[in-house]
């Protein structure tokens, strides 16, 4: 039963996901706001171009974000309170510019109602595009050039890949627009180019994942006979804050293994082999192997190729999926080779996730993902507006990391974790 509720929801995640991967023929997707009330906030999906459809929501998603808005109006109204941005007004009505990394993930349409949010609240507009998939980078290059040409009061930034957008920061600071990244940052970034980074703590983020796959799985590592497995399946090795997600959960695994007197390699990606830290033994005799697989392209389809190949070998005890995408990814693999549970003693291959969506939270709720770290998107999308418009104001803005969250099935719907949450 638990595998045929999970097949029948990864069948209607991929659809979403092929009806936004098949986007118009400029290969973009863009959504507007002209400052709605929360209550009125679907629309900014509803008005892109390409249509809602092709960007990843549909009707029932955008009923879902609501509710994710909803939950914040109704739990964080002082949420402003002790920040930067508390008592902010705008001193015009500012139109913004928002290039975010796609509409292929309900992640990023939860991040617009934040947006909405703040919007409404301030008295500003914004436009925000996207490409269609995270792993089209030029496509988003050349979005936030015509950003930068049109000379918005400022431009909100969620990179797909941190070090093609360099040249296009300089030109933002030449222009005398101000940049925000959210979501992730970008290190290298130009001198001021970037007034303020609005994104998750990800090194954070990722170790808790670490931390509560590692209480699960322990006991396993700590009597086995022979060496064992620990997946993960990083988006990309590119943007900055899957960078420090996976490095994240994959140094802290180490610390761990190491601190109960196993030994551990990291094997896989290069980027990731080569910047793990502490790692003490060869694959060949480690106690633990830490496999990092990062696919071709950020596709659902992709990423279950990647796990489907970790989960096949026999002494895999673990896997992570580092976003929504490859975390259901996880789930598509499984639901042909029926491994993941929530039991480890039993055998059970422990699952991971990161995100939220409604298969991720399906497969949590009836045991067969672990748990999952969730970030805040829509309350990034609303800070990041704040920090625009303090910024179009004159005013300085300084970075605001927020945590990730740890969720299962046994506090999934508290109240301080299910507006989070979004479908």
């Amino acid at each position: 039963m638990k595998k045929k509720v999970v097949s029948v929801l990864l069948s209607a995640a991929m659809v979403a996901t092929l009806l936004a991967g098949c986007g118009g023929a400029g290969g973009s997707t863009a959504a507007s706001s002209s400052a709605p009330a929360a209550s009125e906030a679907a629309p900014a999906a509803s008005e892109a171009a390409p249509a809602a459809s092709e960007a990843a929501p549909a009707a029932s998603e955008a009923a879902s974000t609501e509710a994710v808005a909803a939950g914040a109006h109704a739990g964080d109204e002082d949420k402003l309170t002790g920040t930067e941005f508390e008592g902010l007004k705008a001193n015009d009505a500012y139109n913004f510019a928002v290039v975010v990394k796609s509409f292929q993930s309900t992640y990023w349409q939860a991040a617009i109602k934040g947006m909405d949010m703040a919007a409404d609240e301030l008295g500003v507009t914004y436009n925000a595009q996207g490409p269609n998939s995270e792993s089209d980078i030029a496509d988003q290059v050349n979005m936030l050039n015509s950003a930068i040409t049109g000379g918005p009061a400022g431009i909100g930034l969620a990179a797909c890949d941190t070090t093609s957008v360099l040249d296009s920061l300089q030109d933002a600071k030449d222009a005398n627009v101000p940049v925000v990244c959210f979501d992730t940052g970008v290190a290298d970034a130009p001198d001021g180019s970037v007034v303020a980074t609005v994104a998750t703590d990800n090194t954070q983020a990722g170790e808790v994942a670490a931390e509560h796959m590692y209480e699960a799985v322990k006991d396993v590592i700590a009597n086995a006979e022979g060496q064992v497995r620990i997946g993960e399946v990083n988006q990309d090795a590119t943007a900055l804050n899957i960078q420090q997600r996976g490095l994240g959960f994959i140094n802290k695994m180490i610390e761990l293994v190491k601190a109960d007197g196993k030994t551990v390699a990291v094997t896989g990606n290069e980027f990731y082999v080569n910047a793990a830290e502490g790692a003490d033994g060869e694959e060949a005799s480690a106690d633990v192997i830490i496999e990092v697989a990062v696919p071709a392209q950020t596709t659902v389809e992709l990423c279950t190729t990647e796990a489907s190949t970790i989960l096949s070998k026999e002494d895999c005890i673990a896997i992570f999926g580092s976003n929504q995408t490859s975390a259901e990814g996880l789930l598509a693999a499984n639901s042909n080779l029926n491994l993941l549970g929530s039991d480890a003693a039993a055998g059970d291959v422990i699952g991971v996730g990161f995100d939220a969506g409604s298969v991720i939270k399906g497969a949590i709720s009836d045991g067969t993902m672990y748990g999952a770290v969730t970030q805040s998107p829509l309350m990034m999308g609303y800070y990041m507006i704040y920090a625009l418009t303090k910024a179009a104001n004159g005013e300085s803005v300084t970075d605001l990391p927020t945590d990730g969250y740890w969720y299962n099935a046994e506090n999934m719907n508290d109240a301080e974790i299910a507006p989070n949450l979004y479908d």
